[in-house]
């Protein structure tokens, strides 16, 4: 569980520091019985104890945060309109705007890409995840039956994979090749022929090697270079370059997430996971959990979305 504190910044190397007003610093230490990860980390959180409170300063503290669409829809509707109107060109032109990258072209077909080079530490983590995932959602196949209700009469459900499907992989804050593997993974499971992974690119136009690989690993077949609603755009309308998709997976932030609202009812026909939005995790432990391990799994939450909540 320690492993959960290693982050991905946009530059895509390892992150492990954390900003905070009381610091506690312990050892990382690596899952595997070679212990071959080491490193120091600073984290904090701030603490109350519930004795000490009022009524209202612990309504407070559980209030949930609420983003308001209304306005956001705003802003968010004219670059949907506008990604179905102009294609390639309206995608580069936002990611010049919001991310200061140029592009050449928005999307690379993964088997033309090169296998990138990853240290070893970190290629068997994601090694170990995928088999773990995939073993998870391989499970879960359904498995065909027939029932013959009556005489001369059989009846059976039949699963088929969705054809075109599109992941929605963030890359504002932090890279999250987790991510990359828990939304890809199903579909290459499932058997979708065409899987396109939508994520922001690094300054210089490229892909982070470590959501790369994973997206090679678990049978991407696109790779879109573009985040946010132009990437949910893009992926939902079609582009010159960017095959249209059936449903769209993955979370985001609130443009992402009121992209995705507004496309499942409009004339692109596609459907979607959920709308997600701020999340919250708690940990309830005693004198004898292990510090580390309480933070990992308040830290894991509260990096995704500045609006979610640990407690």
């Amino acid at each position: 569980m320690d492993c959960r504190l290693l982050s991905f910044n946009r530059s895509c190397g390892l992150a492990f520091e954390f900003a905070a007003t009381k610091r506690i610093e312990y050892r990382l230490s690596s899952y595997s019985p070679r212990r071959f990860l080491h490193c120091t980390t600073k984290c904090s959180m701030k603490s109350y104890k519930l004795s000490d409170l009022s009524r209202t300063e612990v309504d407070s503290l559980k209030a949930r945060p609420r983003i308001d669409f209304s306005s956001i829809f705003n802003v968010v509707q004219p670059i949907v309109d506008d990604i179905r109107s102009r294609g390639d060109a309206a995608v580069k032109e936002y990611t010049r705007r919001f991310d200061k990258v140029e592009l050449d072209s928005i999307v690379e077909n993964v088997n033309d890409l090169p296998d990138p080079v990853l240290d070893p530490v970190v290629q068997e983590a994601f090694d170990v995840a995928y088999n773990n995932i995939y073993a998870f959602h391989a499970a879960q196949k359904p498995v065909e039956k027939i029932v013959e209700n009556m005489e001369g009469v059989r009846c059976k459900r039949v699963a088929r994979s969705i054809s075109s499907v599109g992941l929605y992989v963030p890359g504002g804050t932090a890279v999250l090749p987790s991510t990359a593997l828990m939304l890809s993974v199903p579909a290459q499971i499932a058997g979708c022929k065409t899987i396109i992974l939508a994520t922001p690119p690094a300054q210089d136009g490229t892909i982070c090697k470590e959501v790369l690989y994973c997206a090679k690993k678990a049978g991407v077949t696109h790779i879109l270079k573009a985040g946010g609603a132009q990437a949910i755009s893009a992926m939902a309308w079609g582009t010159e370059s960017c095959p249209k998709v059936e449903k769209i997976y993955g979370p985001g932030n609130q443009y992402v997430t009121a992209a995705k609202m507004i496309l499942q009812n409009s004339e692109a026909l596609i459907s979607i996971d959920m709308p997600a939005g701020p999340s919250e995790v708690l940990v309830i432990a005693d004198k004898h959990a292990k510090p580390a391990h309480i933070a990992a799994d308040l830290l894991s939450q509260v990096t995704a979305l500045f609006q979610n909540s640990s407690y």
